[in-house]
């Protein structure tokens, strides 16, 4: 199958949320179409170098590097989403980490506004019933202490073949699933739209909103999870009650649970996939 540019374009969704919103164009982006790559998110970095002013939005059928997260080997073989965005978005060092929150965030609004029940697994994980749909990665350059230039790829599983724990859009459509996305390019273009509105709702909402709607998302809330000790004998359990504004997961111990808990950070813990609902105070 041979993506379609003129389909992806017009498939382009206007998007908006509690009045931010998102045109159907791409002003401002630079859009390269590959059969196959080794990465995207390596051939948006190229594109960066290439173009000072414009963003760079890389699609690719087939990646033959593709990366997850903590440098895990992404499956991309032909029928699945391999997309990757590069933009400058100058912010603190220190807040780097909420470009993965509102990134995955608006991708799973904007798959759900096509009527696709997604929830989010921490940090980075898109689920529906359990099962991974997607996920995004997030790679950043600094400058003088500033974030000067970010890529946020995404994969996102349609046709292609997928793990045990996987799930794809076709699969859904055939269990009866309401999902308004007809083709790989309808799929492109949400999933960028998706990333765009984040971007955007982050910029004028500020983190805190972010925040609160992704853990509305998060379908670890409510799990259970053993921690164990640095001497390996010590153990505790503890419930998963949020996340924080740059990503670390919210924990309290179920013994004490008027205890404001503790922030574990990112890879310090696994977490297996499992549904549930997030209520943020």
């Amino acid at each position: 199958m041979t993506f379609s540019l003129t389909q992806f374009y017009d498939a382009l969704p206007a998007i908006a949320l509690d009045g931010v919103s998102v045109a159907a164009d791409t002003a401002g982006l630079t859009v390269q179409i590959y059969d196959v790559l080794d990465s995207t998110n390596r051939a948006a970095w190229d594109g960066l170098a290439q173009d000072a002013a414009a963003d760079v939005v890389v699609i690719a059928e087939q990646q033959r590097a593709g990366r997850g997260q903590w440098g895990r080997q992404w499956q991309s073989q032909a029928g699945g989403l391999y997309l990757s965005w590069g933009f400058r978005p100058m912010l603190p060092v220190a807040q780097s980490p909420q470009i993965t929150l509102w990134s995955a965030w608006g991708v799973a609004i904007a798959l759900r506004q096509a009527g696709v029940p997604v929830q989010l697994k921490w940090l980075n994980d898109l689920v529906v019933s359990g099962h991974k749909l997607g996920g995004v990665l997030t790679e950043t350059r600094v400058q003088q202490g500033q974030v000067a230039q970010a890529v946020v790829g995404v994969g996102l599983n349609w046709a292609n073949p997928v793990p045990e724990i996987g799930i794809n859009l076709k699969t859904l459509q055939t269990q009866g699933c309401n999902i308004q996305i007809a083709s790989l390019e309808e799929l492109v273009a949400i999933a960028l739209q998706g990333l765009r509105l984040g971007y955007r709702y982050w910029q004028q909402r500020g983190m805190e909103a972010v925040r609160r709607h992704y853990e509305a998302l998060l379908s670890n809330c409510g799990q259970t999870i053993t921690l164990v000790g640095d001497a390996g004998t010590t153990q505790e359990t503890v419930e998963i009650v949020g996340i924080s504004l740059n990503g670390q997961l919210h924990v309290r111990s179920r013994q004490t649970a008027d205890e404001p808990g503790r922030l574990l950070q990112p890879g310090s813990v696994r977490l297996g996939y499992s549904v549930g609902t997030c209520f943020s105070g």
